[in-house]
């Protein structure tokens, strides 16, 4: 990995990224972009509300430049908070900051454009208010993204045992190119996984394993293999709370938004159920 672009929105989710970020960028040695999206819907609220016939159109303008003005104000709060995070982990050089209006899932496109993995916290500045939903843009990035993105949790911990739910799919063997091609993984203990669903699901699961297991050897990486049982997103979920796991991989969004209206998203029930940050690929 070479650059990584770090998200923030300065909650408390965004400080524990801006960490992860640190950490990976000591182990790889990439460079690190910081990015902070001010939302343009803020700013577009006044014109909205249908009150300028009993207040005037000047209060509404008067009320967009302080709203800008504030957010200028925490705009620079957050740069200063995000490069401490760097700076205490001497990584000053090799970070900067970038501040645009607009919305997150839209500029992030440009941003993304050369880098090798994106972070984003799980929930954002209202966490503390709504903390069973993810953050309102985290799955929109994540289905627009073209690149890995780290989901992180709440409390940064250096990872050591990472799980790779695979389920033969593109994604995961995206996922799975990704880890053979990066040094990182070496050091790390890794465990593919993958759940047997039907009463056929046993054989088809452990030719899944069998063809992760022969690409990872092939690269140097020797994980530990084990075939699960259940929901998906339980099996997995307990799995990687049993075992203690520090990451998880898996790929993401895979089925038509359709069918997930239906039946519902693994991915966002994983990233729900996981107290642990989640490795995604599109």
């Amino acid at each position: 990995m070479k650059k990584l672009l770090v998200c923030t929105d300065g909650s408390n989710y965004s400080a524990e990224c801006c960490k992860y970020g640190a950490w990976l960028a000591r182990q790889t040695g990439a460079k690190v972009q910081v990015l902070y999206v001010s939302d343009l819907r803020q700013f577009e609220v006044p014109a909205v509300a249908d009150l300028s016939g009993s207040l005037g159109i000047q209060p509404f303008e008067g009320m967009i430049a302080q709203l800008q003005e504030v957010e200028k104000h925490k705009s620079k709060f957050i740069e200063e908070h995000a490069l401490r995070i760097f700076a205490e982990e001497g990584l000053t050089d090799q970070v900067t900051f970038h501040h645009e209006t607009g919305l997150l899932v839209d500029e992030i496109h440009e941003f993304a454009e050369d880098a090798d993995l994106i972070l984003l916290g799980k929930r954002g500045e209202n966490a503390n208010f709504a903390t069973e939903h993810l953050g309102s843009m985290l799955e929109r990035v994540v289905r627009a993204a073209d690149k890995p993105c780290l989901v992180t949790t709440r409390e940064f911990k250096p990872v050591d045992l990472v799980a790779i739910a695979y389920d033969g799919g593109r994604h995961c063997r995206r996922a799975l190119d990704f880890m053979i091609e990066n040094e990182l993984f070496k050091a790390l203990d890794l465990h593919v996984i993958t759940v047997a669903e039907g009463s056929n699901g046993e054989a088809a699961a452990a030719d899944r394993l069998a063809e992760a297991e022969k690409k990872m050897n092939g690269a140097g990486l020797y994980p530990v293999c084990q075939v699960l049982n259940g929901e998906v997103e339980t099996a997995i979920a307990d799995y990687v709370k049993k075992r203690k796991m520090d990451l998880l991989v898996a790929g993401a969004y895979g089925h038509s938004r359709i069918r997930e209206l239906i039946i519902g998203s693994t991915t966002t029930e994983l990233i729900r159920r996981c107290h642990v940050p989640i490795l995604c690929f599109r």
